[in-house]
């Protein structure tokens, strides 16, 4: 039997709380820590009396594409009349933006009253809970007091120990393409990393998984056959076409909603996982698939956000990342060169992310992401003039924040050419301000 505040002793705290603000408590420097593990969320979510528990959930663990994913699945499902929930990290535009009910970001006062319940039985928490449990247990009681049908749930990072694990017979659980990331915390081989995504996998619960390396496909087979657990491989022959006329299987000339390339491969991630509903008795008929794709927005995956010149932003942040980038590029703007506005983390393989992208670059401009892990813009110029030592030259320039960066890249692009922001999703929102900032100084 899980702890919860009297409804009487909540109103009080919130009567008396008339200037608390949910997110700078939730961004509290001392909460920011990566401290894996589920005995915090656990004692936390317990003493909120367990609103998980109520919940169905399909559960999205990966390196690449797993946020896309669960856009794709969460429209699909939205549009087959079920009340969804989605939770994802990080946030792109507004910190409001990781939690969405039937699409719509959570409101301000249900984030001030869920913060508030979550902050009263964190307070009384011998081991305070990291930001990211804050979060997840805000995500589950809003989508329990909005009694949501199915919520489409995001790991943070990795899966066995993320706090998004602490579910409980998941309806699905899904794995995106798996590969090096976050190294220092999850291993230094694909195998080890997808160890901890597999974490996700429950008794007898189904799998999606998209089409993995060798090494990650061998230790996800293993869990599904320990756990028992029916497994089913995006099937990469029957991916066809492009995102504008894209066929998977039997359903054919769909179109995306998301136009980067990687996004098909993405897409039959979703339809897989509609048929592991499917065979749990979920009506979701075929044209909810072709509207929920139709209809999928994400912002910062290949995201074409204005023209003259043509801007794209892309939240790729490893050479994986990079490399669907690339091909992206070339298929939606063939034979064209970019200039690359990049921000990266320090503790990216930075070298590894720009190599892909060398070969389709007019110019680089480096500035540094709104982070505090953030590569300096310098080191990241000093790194990509190494790279481009052994090739034609190319111009490299360093920028003072990202109206600066992205002054800088209109003015080497020319109205006629295409600019790129890119290197972490922590960049999306600065992009954007500053494509705001300068449109009205234009004006």
């Amino acid at each position: 039997m899980g702890v919860q505040a009297a409804p009487e002793a909540l109103a009080a705290s919130q009567a008396c709380d008339g200037g608390f603000d949910p997110v700078a408590y939730i961004n509290e420097p001392r909460w920011h820590t990566s401290r894996l593990g589920l005995e915090r969320i656990h004692e936390l979510l317990d003493r909120l009396g367990n609103p998980q528990d109520g919940l169905r959930f399909v559960h999205v663990a990966g390196t690449n594409g797993k946020g896309s994913t669960c856009a794709f699945l969460e429209s699909i499902l939205r549009h087959a009349g079920y009340c969804t929930g989605l939770f994802t990290s990080p946030y792109i535009i507004e910190f409001s933006d990781r939690i969405k009910v039937d699409g719509q970001n959570i409101p301000e006062d249900d984030l001030l009253r869920a913060t508030l319940e979550v902050r009263d039985a964190a307070e009384r928490m011998e081991d305070h809970p990291t930001e990211f449990e804050l979060m997840t247990a805000v995500a589950m009681l809003h989508f329990r007091n909005r009694a949501c049908d199915i919520v489409v749930l995001e790991v943070g990072l990795g899966g066995r120990f993320d706090s998004t694990n602490v579910i409980r017979d998941p309806l699905a659980c899904v794995i995106a393409p798996i590969d090096l990331d976050h190294t220092g915390i999850l291993g230094d081989t694909v195998a080890q990393i997808a160890a901890e995504k597999a974490g996700i996998v429950k008794d007898a619960a189904p799998v999606a998984s998209a089409v993995q390396l060798a090494s990650a496909e061998e230790v996800i087979r293993r869990a599904c056959e320990r756990c028992e657990s029916l497994l089913s491989f995006v099937d990469a022959d029957s991916i066809q076409g492009t995102p504008w006329d894209f066929s998977y299987k039997d359903l054919e000339h769909l179109r995306l909603g998301m136009i980067g390339s990687y996004q098909t491969e993405n897409a039959a991630l979703a339809i897989e996982t509609v048929g592991l509903l499917r065979a749990q008795g979920f009506s979701i008929p075929d044209p909810a698939i072709r509207e929920g794709l139709a209809q999928t927005r994400w912002p910062g995956r290949f995201e074409l956000v204005s023209e003259n010149p043509a801007v794209i932003v892309d939240g790729g942040h490893n050479p994986q990342g990079a490399r669907a980038l690339a091909d992206s590029l070339r298929l939606g703007f063939p034979g064209k060169k970019a200039v690359f506005v990049m921000g990266v983390l320090a503790d990216k393989d930075s070298r590894q992310m720009v190599c892909p992208l060398l070969d389709l670059a007019q110019a680089f401009v480096c500035v540094e992401p709104p982070n505090p892990r953030a590569l300096p813009a310098g080191e990241l110029a000093a790194l990509l003039q190494d790279a481009c030592a052994r090739r034609e030259p190319i111009p490299v320039e360093c920028a003072d924040g990202f109206e600066d960066a992205l002054r800088r890249a209109f003015a080497l692009a020319g109205e006629d050419g295409i600019v790129c922001a890119c290197g972490s999703l922590y960049s999306v929102a600065s992009v954007m301000e500053g494509l705001r900032s300068l449109k009205t100084m234009r004006c």
